[in-house]
């Protein structure tokens, strides 16, 4: 099925902004007496549940004081995000010259959402085409986030082509019955790889070219 509408997630595939907040946890856990280099962070926080990661940690780290570290975390955040963040290389002229209907389905809340894509300059593009996992209480791997996204579009999931960096969100799109392009460098995508419904794609480029292919 050709696909009419396009889903992004936000943090990793329009911004770059899990290496900053990634890194600003590991600080904040150093904070507290936890030392985990920067990769160790991201494999425990892309594409995860926050409360989820937070939990993982503090099993691991039982003096760790959860409400704590996640009060500190959100406040840092935002501000570390409007001072530091860029956009995923080319996003911006890809997602402005895309001229299906388009929407942000994110596992983070909108104040954050929100704060990226203004950051980034795409908020105007995407206004009221916000779904947050707070507001519907589903993150990813739930394909539910995903179904509430393309029901924004007015489409049915598998109209949908879902583009997204992480494991868990790939699972939530594919789980949906959505097309889903795995994008980036960073992410082993290799379990999906046979899956009829997955695209890997690396840059904006490829991207492209397969939204041309299947749209």
């Amino acid at each position: 099925m050709n696909i009419a509408g396009v889903i992004f997630d936000c943090d990793g595939t329009l911004v770059d902004s899990e290496r900053l907040a990634a890194g600003l946890l590991r600080d904040i856990l150093e904070e507290h007496r936890v030392s985990l280099s920067l990769e160790q962070v991201l494999e425990r926080f892309r594409g995860v549940q926050f409360a989820l990661c937070m939990e993982g940690l503090c099993r691991e780290y039982p003096w760790l004081p959860n409400s704590e570290i996640v009060n500190t975390f959100r406040a840092r955040t935002l501000p570390l995000l409007q001072e530091r963040l860029e956009e995923m290389p080319g996003a911006v002229e890809f997602v402005r010259g895309l001229s299906l209907p388009k929407c942000v389905a994110s596992n983070g809340p909108r104040s954050k959402i929100e704060t990226c894509l203004s950051t980034v300059g795409l908020l105007d593009v995407f206004h009221g085409l916000i779904v947050s996992a707070y507001e519907v209480d589903a993150w990813k791997p739930s394909p539910i986030l995903i179904e509430h996204a393309a029901d924004l579009l007015g489409l049915k999931p598998e109209e949908c082509l879902l583009v997204e960096d992480s494991v868990p969100g790939v699972q939530a799109g594919l789980g949906a019955g959505a097309q889903v392009a795995g994008y980036g460098h960073d992410t082993d995508f290799s379990a999906f790889l046979d899956h009829a419904n997955f695209h890997r794609v690396k840059n904006f480029g490829e991207l492209k070219d397969l939204v041309q292919r299947i749209s």
